[in-house]
């Protein structure tokens, strides 16, 4: 859900290029499970969710395989579905999920 007077799907800009923010990330499902935990709080450096994403993969296992490029994995920033180049900042909720499937 959007906050109040921001459409949603809109993100604010990006912090300062090159400055820390701390964000709460969000594992569901099968990511939760691989890398054992529901969430975390981090700062990073990253400007957007993509780089977010590789700066987790970078970390190794478990996140590497539970978040590796070519793997079908959804992404929201402050419960909005996003893309990879959402911009992040301080104090957002990131949260990754594997696609869900229904029938």
């Amino acid at each position: 859900m959007s906050p109040p007077g921001r459409p949603k799907g809109e993100h604010p800009q990006a912090q300062p290029e090159g400055a820390p923010v701390n964000v709460r990330i969000k594992y569901f499902a099968s990511i939760r499970e691989a890398v054992g935990q529901g969430s975390e709080m981090l700062q990073t450096r990253a400007e957007t969710l993509g780089a977010l994403r590789d700066e987790l993969i970078a970390r190794g296992e478990p996140y590497a395989s539970a978040l590796a490029r070519g793997k079908a994995v959804r992404m929201a920033l402050d419960q909005d579905m996003s893309e990879e180049p959402a911009p992040l900042r301080e104090g957002a909720e990131v949260a990754f999920f594997p696609p869900v499937t229904g029938g």
